[in-house]
C-alpha cells in the first residue's frame, strides 16, 4: 500500500547565520527563493522563520506575512508552517503572526533544556498559543522535545484545545535535549500510535549531524521527514550543504531507497486534513 512521504523543509530557523553559511536564506527574497527551489525537490512544508537586517531573529508579523505572501505566489499549493519558537521572542508576541492564518504553526507544548539556556513554554503561554490556532483555523504541528510533550498534546486534544488530531514532530538531537535515540525514537512512535491511533501521521527532526539519521529511521519506519538548513548546515564533516534544496534531494534518495514515494503538496494536505487549495 502507498505510504507517501511528507517532507518538511525548514528553511533558516533563528540561529544559523551567512558565517555558517553563505546558502542560509536571511531575506525574505532569499528565503522565497531558497523555498522554491525546495519545493521543485520535494518539499511540501515551509516551516518558516523571519531575520532582522543583522540576521537576529524577529516575531516581526509583517515579515511574517511578506514571506508568506512570497511562499503562496512561487510555491502554490505548499503548506505554510509559521514558527511560534522561543528563540524569536518572548510571550505573546511568539503568536503575532497567527491572525494571519498560514495552514500550520509549530507549537512547543513544554519545556526542556537547550544547548546553553532553557527553552521555556510555560503553560498559560501554551494555553494561549494553542487558543490562538484554535481560533484562527491554524493546524498545530507538536513539536516534541521530550516523551511528555507527546503526552500533553493528548491531553490538550481530550480537552478540545486542540481541534484536529496531534501532528507530531520527534525532535532529537539537541544539546542536553532528547539525544537520538534508536529505541527512545520506536518508543515515541508506538507512544503516538496507542494515544492518537494506528494511522496517525508523525514526523521527526534531527539536528546536525543527526539530521541523516533522523530522515532514515523516519522515512524507513513510515513516517514524514523534516530537513533543511535550520536544523543542519553541512553536508558532512568536510562540506557545507549548498543549499535547502540539496538537503531535500537526501531526502528523496530515502524514499526511492524504501520504496516510498514523496507526497504532492496535494497528498500533504490530505494527510493532514488541511483545507484543499487551487494551485
Amino acid at each position: 500500500m502507498e505510504n507517501p512521504c511528507i517532507i518538511c523543509v525548514a528553511i533558516t530557523g533563528s540561529l544559523p547565520r551567512k558565517a555558517d553559511n553563505p546558502a542560509v536564506p536571511i531575506t525574505i527574497a532569499e528565503q522565497v527563493e531558497s523555498t522554491h527551489a525546495a519545493f521543485e525537490a520535494g518539499a511540501t512544508i515551509a516551516h518558516c522563520h523571519v531575520r532582522n537586517e543583522d540576521e537576529t531573529p524577529s516575531s516581526d508579523p509583517e515579515k511574517f506575512a511578506a514571506l508568506k505572501e512570497g511562499l503562496e505566489k512561487h510555491c502554490p499549493g505548499m503548506i505554510v508552517q509559521l514558527s511560534t519558537g522561543g528563540r524569536s521572542g518572548a510571550g505573546q508576541t511568539r503568536g503575532g503572526m497567527l491572525p494571519l492564518r498560514p495552514d500550520m504553526a509549530s507549537l512547543s507544548v513544554g519545556s526542556n533544556n537547550f544547548p546553553t539556556r532553557v527553552y521555556e513554554n510555560p503553560p498559560d503561554l501554551v494555553d494561549w498559543l494553542a487558543g490562538e490556532m484554535r481560533s484562527h483555523g491554524v493546524k498545530p504541528e507538536i513539536e516534541a522535545f521530550d516523551l511528555s510533550h507527546i503526552l500533553k498534546a493528548k491531553e490538550m486534544w481530550d480537552k478540545g484545545q486542540i481541534v484536529d488530531r496531534p501532528y507530531v514532530q520527534f525532535v532529537m538531537g539537541v544539546k542536553n535535549a532528547m539525544p537520538a535515540d534508536r529505541e527512545v525514537f520506536n518508543y515515541y512512535i508506538q507512544t503516538v500510535h496507542r494515544l492518537f491511533g494506528a494511522d496517525a501521521p508523525w514526523c521527526a527532526a534531527g539536528i546536525g549531524p543527526n539530521q541523516i539519521v533522523l530522515n532514515d529511521w523516519a522515512v524507513s519506519s513510515g513516517g514524514h521527514a523534516r530537513t533543511g538548513l535550520e536544523d543542519n548546515v553541512r553536508l558532512d564533516k568536510t562540506r557545507l550543504a549548498p543549499s535547502n534544496a540539496t538537503l531535500v534531494q537526501r531526502v528523496v534518495a530515502l524514499c526511492e531507497k524504501y520504496e516510498r514515494p514523496v507526497a504532492t503538496w496535494r497528498q500533504a494536505r490530505a494527510i493532514l486534513g488541511l483545507k484543499p487549495v487551487s494551485a
